[in-house]
């Protein structure tokens, strides 16, 4: 931006020197170091602010781009059903259903008997596999009868 190399600094130094007068240049030197401080951080803010109205402008074109996909692909699926749907009424309607008995017609609930329900054989199998070893055998065989935590084991089995 500016080209301040070590001499012109100098040459500034010595002039604000004699200008300000040295009791007042440590003063003046915070003052201008905090106001190029807040100057840096505004124009860091409005830079951080165009970055993210970009940002949501390209997030923007994308969405509509993929709402425009989806839409044309939803009108896409609709036209595809209601061809099959017409293809399918056409070809029922030539048919010879109105040929066929009334009886036929009927759902296969009404006259047929509901089958009764199953019992769960899994659970009576698991209660069974469970309970059928003894606790002496599980014991001897070193078998975990309860489960604990990790933290629980170690507080358990620590060495005091």
């Amino acid at each position: 931006m500016f080209d301040l190399g070590l001499t012109k600094l100098a040459v500034i130094g010595v002039v604000a020197l004699i200008v300000i007068g040295p009791e007042r240049l440590p003063k003046v030197a915070r003052t201008v170091g905090t106001l190029l401080g807040r100057a840096q951080r505004y124009l860091a803010d409005v830079k951080a602010e165009v970055n993210r109205e970009m940002q949501i402008d390209e997030l923007r074109a994308v969405r509509d781009h993929v709402q425009s996909a989806a839409s044309s692909f939803e009108s896409s699926i609709h036209s595809n059903l209601r061809q099959t749907e017409s293809d399918l009424n056409a070809a029922f309607e030539t048919s010879s259903v109105a040929s066929q008995p009334d009886h036929e017609m009927m759902p296969l609930n009404a006259s047929m008997p509901i089958a009764p329900a199953k019992r769960n054989k899994w659970r009576r199998n698991v209660t069974q596999r469970t309970s059928a070893t003894p606790m002496w055998f599980k014991s001897v065989n070193r078998k975990r009868t309860r489960v604990q935590s990790g933290a629980a084991r170690v507080a358990r089995y620590r060495v005091r």
